[in-house]
């Protein structure tokens, strides 16, 4: 595909596999450049855009947040010498926050399925599960909230 070639959103999205309302989504917010128009006012995008999306698109399948993206791509043009370790250190901080975020998922499992077997065995007056459900959370669970999404493609 050249670079100069004239794709329209329509495309864009079966290309990339990405909603056309994210794509309008990502331009908003500055992960996707603006592309020229059309006199018909048809957005035109090239090859190097199918190439941006497609990047944005595996990086939020990932679960990298949007201004971690930002950050990605702008060490991508940088290609400077100290960019692998740059991106290395965006990388190591998303996997730590997906490998606390399991950590948590498991406590949850674990809570979940105590609360199922107490429920199961009738042992405690009223509902175990809404028992459970009922307890406010420690702050420090609290604090480590999850993250902001957008719109996902596909």
């Amino acid at each position: 595909m050249a670079q100069s070639a004239e794709i329209r959103i329509g495309e864009l999205s079966r290309l990339t596999g990405c909603n056309v309302e994210t794509v309008r989504y990502y331009e908003r917010v500055g992960l996707l450049p603006r592309p020229p128009r059309s006199a018909a006012q048809y957005r035109l995008y090239n090859s190097a855009d199918v190439r941006h999306l497609a990047f944005v698109r595996r990086a939020r399948e990932l679960g990298f947040t949007l201004d971690e993206i930002r950050t990605l791509l702008a060490l991508a043009v940088a290609d400077g010498e100290d960019t692998c370790a740059e991106v290395r250190q965006v990388a190591a901080g998303h996997l730590a926050d997906i490998r606390a975020k399991i950590a948590d998922l498991r406590a949850l499992e674990r809570a979940l399925s105590d609360a199922v077997q107490r429920c199961d065995a009738g042992e405690l007056p009223g509902c175990p599960l809404i028992d459970t459900l009922s307890v406010v959370p420690p702050l420090a669970s609290r604090a480590r909230t999850t993250r902001a999404t957008s719109p996902n493609c596909g």
